[in-house]
């Protein structure tokens, strides 16, 4: 056994190998037991965890939950859902300008993460992009990617909150949120339609043409939400 003083603190433990995960016995006026062998491991995992961002062309809104979905099948090769467009490629092209790809940086700047902050290649298809990326860069990478996103008229997905974000800064609930308010907005507009016509017709007033008028310009209303939502 060896024991170590320091001040009022004593330590003892035997010279031999400790288990894992192994116990140090501290004493200060009374005897306290801590873990010492988790946090390197712990620390491991968190420098091997990554994050993960996606992008693609936004030819029509959808939901976080259809977003999900796109970005699970992007990452299994499976294109369907995401249109080929010329933003992709100016994306990637400016993203690759800033960080470069993996597989393309010497060898000795591969632990340089300011400079390549990608764990694996970046799947790139002229209909989307998939960024991976070390934890430790995430933040840096998160705000990069979501300006240059916007800069190009792209929708991001982060799969870490399951939120895809468009480029006028909206979210797919929000959006959702949005249509669903224009399909109400326009049926109470149809409402309002029929009303007027049927006061119109009730009506022995001159007053007759302006419930006409009133009624129109609901129908009206009501075309302009159902184009807005049905987008």
């Amino acid at each position: 056994m060896h024991e170590i003083q320091r001040g009022s603190l004593a330590a003892t433990f035997p010279a031999t190998a400790l288990p894992e995960p192994c116990h140090i016995r501290v004493s200060i006026g009374f005897n306290v037991s801590i873990v010492a062998c988790y946090a390197p491991k712990l620390l491991a995992r968190t420098e091997a965890m990554s994050f993960d961002l996606g992008v693609w062309y936004p030819h029509k809104r959808i939901r976080n939950e259809e977003a999900t979905e796109l970005y699970v099948r992007l990452c299994g090769g499976d294109t369907r859902g995401a249109v080929p467009h010329p933003a992709i490629d100016a994306f990637y092209a400016e993203l690759t300008a800033r960080h470069p790809e993996i597989d393309t940086i010497p060898e000795g700047k591969i632990d340089d993460h300011d400079y390549c902050p990608w764990s694996c290649k970046l799947d790139y298809s002229p209909s989307h992009v998939i960024m991976t990326c070390v934890w430790s860069k995430a933040t840096h990478v998160h705000q990069l990617v979501q300006g240059l996103a916007r800069k190009h008229g792209l929708a991001l997905y982060d799969p870490q909150s399951e939120e895809v974000i468009y480029p006028d800064g909206s979210k797919g609930a929000k959006a959702n949120t949005s249509r669903t308010a224009l399909w109400i907005l326009g049926v109470f507009a149809l409402l309002f339609a029929a009303m007027f016509i049927y006061s119109g017709q009730v009506s022995t007033s001159r007053g007759t043409v302006v419930f006409y008028a009133f009624a129109a310009l609901c129908v009206l209303m009501a075309v302009v939400c159902f184009r807005q939502a049905w987008r």
